[in-house]
């Protein structure tokens, strides 16, 4: 399987990106070693739109590694999505997916990229029960919802989800060992032997 990994980490403010460095270096070493081929981009040092385009068209599978900003996907990873999708048009979806004919059905299904895949990796400091516990901040709705339009951007082009890792805690209870296990395990687990 070709697998495209995409380092969203990002000097930003008081955090230094590391950990989402580090959990990409994990997942390049691990999908390597369980015998997939690698192509990365770590946004922060810059992309050819063109290029990335090309490496979503080869990718069996991408990886979004990224950190959670203000309750979302960081602005360099939007820009990123926003810039290769837009440029991926005809290529990477077709339209919009509805018709002439009837046009308030099917939107969201022009999509080019069925067959593959995408998951994503998080690093946030909000604990699991942010996410998951009824009464918290999240109200129950877990990581997945937090995110559905990031999700909702991979659907419109035809990926489909992979299930998402999800680090929390990262800058009050900061153990990269064990996050750094949790996520080659996930990695195993998910995308197996070539």
């Amino acid at each position: 399987m070709k697998v495209l990994l995409i380092d969203g980490g990002q000097a930003f403010a008081h955090s230094g990106g590391r950990l989402n460095h580090t959990l990409h270096e994990v997942a390049r070493e691990t999908l390597t070693s369980l015998g997939h081929e690698i192509e990365e981009t770590v946004i922060e040092n810059g992309y050819d739109v063109a290029a990335e385009v090309e490496k979503h068209l080869s990718a069996d599978a991408i990886v979004y590694q990224m950190a959670g900003w203000w309750m979302g996907l960081p602005w360099t990873v939007k820009r990123y999505i926003d810039e290769v999708f837009t440029e991926g048009a005809g290529r990477i979806y077709a339209n919009d997916g509805r018709s002439r004919h009837d046009p308030h059905k099917q939107y969201g299904s022009g999509g080019l990229m069925q067959g593959r895949h995408y998951m994503a990796s998080l690093t946030w400091n909000a604990p699991l029960e942010a996410f998951d516990e009824p009464g918290n901040f999240f109200d129950g709705r877990g990581v997945d919802e937090v995110y559905m339009p990031f999700h909702k951007s991979q659907q419109f082009v035809g990926l489909k989800a992979l299930p998402t890792y999800l680090a929390t805690d990262v800058m009050k209870v900061p153990e990269v060992d064990r996050f750094k296990a949790e996520y080659q395990a996930h990695l195993t687990k998910v995308f197996g032997r070539a």
